[in-house]
């Protein structure tokens, strides 16, 4: 049986904490963010725990893939 593979695109939306929640960065922060106000560029630093429905998902298309 070949090895599991880990799906690229998840590797580089999502990452795992050490207790093994699935993080995400919040959508919108990559460019065009001047015409946002200060306080919702804010608000939209950091990263946040995923959900737990979708966060079982996305453990699975990591695989063993942690960093």
């Amino acid at each position: 049986m070949p090895k599991m593979k880990t799906h690229k695109g998840t590797k580089k939306r999502f990452r795992l904490s050490a207790n093994g929640k699935a993080m995400h960065r919040f959508a919108g922060t990559s460019h065009l963010a001047s015409r946002m106000s200060k306080k919702r560029r804010r608000q939209l630093r950091g990263t946040t725990p995923v959900a737990d429905n979708t966060a079982k998902k996305i453990r699975a298309l990591l695989g063993d893939y942690s960093a």
